[in-house]
This record gives structure tokens, C-alpha cells and sequence, in this order.
């Protein structure tokens, strides 16, 4: 199996449906590696432990992360389950960017960034990766949020930093952003 099909299943079931191939994440989205490789294999997708690692290391976007000990596996973000990441509280840089479709500007002018479906709203501190990543949706819009005003503002919304270097929060008000 090419490396982007097993990405596109791993985040599947590692962000979003593990019931996919009968697997269980803890509370922290975290999973036994041996045990990954068992469900993949039940279910008609079998990957070596190698090709797992190199999939892993390979994801421009680091969209997985292993443990220290490299036995469990977990999505560092962008889950629609409800885990713990344990992400630290940061403070967020002066501008960060969101990336979208031009199709969710209006309903974004009426109820400014929300998760949707995920636990939080995502941000980049590059422009040209938000870009991207609102390319994937169809024609990309680059939206600049104020974080810094944010995290200074009196309802003090608070700002994460994934493993990966996405910023997190739970929602951008209008006020916060241009569109």
C-alpha cells in the first residue's frame, strides 16, 4: 500500500472512526502499536512495523506521533473524539492564520471560526501553509487572526501548540480576524 493510502486510513482511524477496524484509543488517543498492526492486518490493510515508522516520519504535515518508547501511536491533532492531547497552554504569536474555502467565507463572516468537527480550531503561523491547507477544501481563502489580542482579551481565550506546530483554540470571534 502507498504511503499517502496509509495515512489517509491511519488518520481515519486514529482521528476520527477506530470502531473502523475494531481498535480502542485511550482517553488520550493513544493506541498499542502491535495492536494497530494486528487490526490493519484483520481488516485487509496490513503494514509492517517499518513501513508504519516510515509513514510516520515521512507525513509532511507530522500528522502522527509515537510515544517515547515507540510502542503506542496517536494523531498529534484534528480529532473529531473526544481525547486528551495534554497540549500545553501557550502564548500565541502576534498574527496566526486559519486557511479555508471561499465557500465557508459567509458563514464564517456570521459565526467566526469554530471547530466544526474537530476539538479545535486550527491555525498556522505561515500563511502559505494555511493556504494550503485551505486549497484542500477548494478555492483557498487566507484568514489572518489576531491571537495575541485573543489571549490578552478579558475573555482570555486560550492558545495550544501541537506537537506538529499547529495552533490551536476553541474559536475565532469576528473581532479577532480579517477576512
Amino acid at each position: 500500500m502507498k504511503k499517502t493510502k496509509i495515512s489517509r486510513f491511519l488518520s481515519l482511524v486514529l482521528k476520527h472512526r477506530p470502531e473502523t477496524i475494531e481498535l480502542t484509543l485511550d482517553s488520550e488517543g493513544w493506541v498499542d502499536v502491535g495492536t494497530l498492526l494486528k487490526q490493519l492486518k484483520a481488516h485487509g490493510k496490513p503494514v509492517s512495523l517499518d513501513r508504519l515508522y516510515e509513514v510516520v516520519e515521512a507525513n509532511d504535515k507530522k500528522r502522527f506521533e509515537f510515544d517515547v518508547k515507540g510502542t503506542r501511536i496517536r494523531a498529534c491533532r484534528g480529532n473529531s473524539l473526544e481525547i486528551d492531547l495534554r497540549l500545553e497552554q501557550m502564548a500565541p504569536p502576534s498574527v496566526l492564520w486559519h486557511g479555508t474555502a471561499s465557500r465557508f467565507i459567509p458563514n464564517i463572516r456570521k459565526e467566526g471560526l469554530t471547530p466544526q468537527s474537530r476539538q479545535h480550531v486550527h491555525l498556522s503561523a505561515d500563511p502559505a501553509i494555511a493556504a494550503k491547507a485551505g486549497a484542500r477544501h477548494g478555492n483557498p481563502v487566507v484568514i489572518e487572526v489576531y491571537a495575541r489580542g485573543m489571549a490578552e482579551a478579558e475573555e482570555g481565550y486560550l492558545f495550544y501548540r501541537s506537537a506538529n506546530g499547529v495552533w490551536l483554540t476553541a474559536e475565532v470571534p469576528m473581532n479577532y480576524m480579517e477576512v
